[in-house]
C-alpha cells in the first residue's frame, strides 16, 4: 500500500474514534441533564396533585391563575398585567388550594397563552375530587415539607422549597 493511503486510513480511523467519543460524551451529558431537569417532586406544594415527577406550572381554573413551582409564585391578572407574587390577592381569600383543581402545564410562560388554557380547562371549574400530595401515602412525597409523613422514611429529608402553598398563613392562598 502506498504511504498516502496508509496516512489517509490512520486519519480516518482517528477522526472516527474522536467522533464516537464525542457522541458518547454528549449523550451522557444530555441524559444527566434530562434526569436533573425532569424531577422536582421535592419542590411541589403539598396541595399539588399526585402523579407528577416534574411540574413547572399549575393552572388553577377556578380562579384563572397559575402557580410557578420552581419559584413558588402565583401568577394572576390584575387589569391587563400579569402579577407574580408569593401569595394570591385578597379577592381570592376564600379559594382553597387544597380542594381546587390543578392542571399541570409544563411549558415556558403558559400565561402568555391564557385564553387557550381558559377555554381548554374551564370545564374543571368547581371540580373538587383531585387527589393531592398531602393526602398521598406514596413515600416519594414524604420529602415535601408540610406532608403529614414528612421525613418519615421516604427520601432523604432534604427538601428544597417551602411547598406549603399557604400564602399569608391560613392555608387558603392569600
Amino acid at each position: 500500500m502506498p504511504k498516502q493511503i496508509l496516512k489517509f486510513m490512520k486519519k480516518a480511523i482517528l477522526a472516527t474514534a474522536l467522533f464516537i467519543t464525542a457522541a458518547i460524551t454528549v449523550n451522557k451529558a444530555e441524559a444527566q441533564v434530562r434526569l436533573n431537569v425532569n424531577v422536582n417532586i421535592g419542590s411541589q406544594p403539598v396541595w399539588g396533585p399526585v402523579g407528577y415527577n416534574y411540574v413547572e406550572y399549575y393552572y388553577l381554573p377556578d380562579i384563572e391563575a397559575y402557580y410557578y413551582v420552581p419559584r413558588h409564585q402565583f401568577i394572576y391578572l390584575s387589569g391587563n398585567r400579569w402579577i407574580f407574587s408569593a401569595s394570591l390577592p385578597p379577592r381570592y381569600r376564600d379559594y382553597d388550594l387544597y380542594s381546587g383543581y390543578k392542571v399541570v402545564v409544563n411549558e415556558p410562560r403558559p400565561y402568555l397563552r391564557f385564553d387557550r388554557d381558559r377555554t381548554q380547562y374551564g370545564r374543571y371549574r368547581g371540580y373538587h375530587s383531585q387527589e393531592i400530595i398531602r393526602n398521598s401515602n406514596d413515600s416519594r412525597y414524604y420529602i415535601i415539607k408540610g406532608h403529614p409523613k414528612y421525613n418519615h422514611g421516604g427520601g432523604n429529608g432534604n427538601s428544597h422549597g417551602n411547598g406549603n402553598g399557604k400564602g399569608h398563613g391560613n392555608g387558603r392562598g392569600h
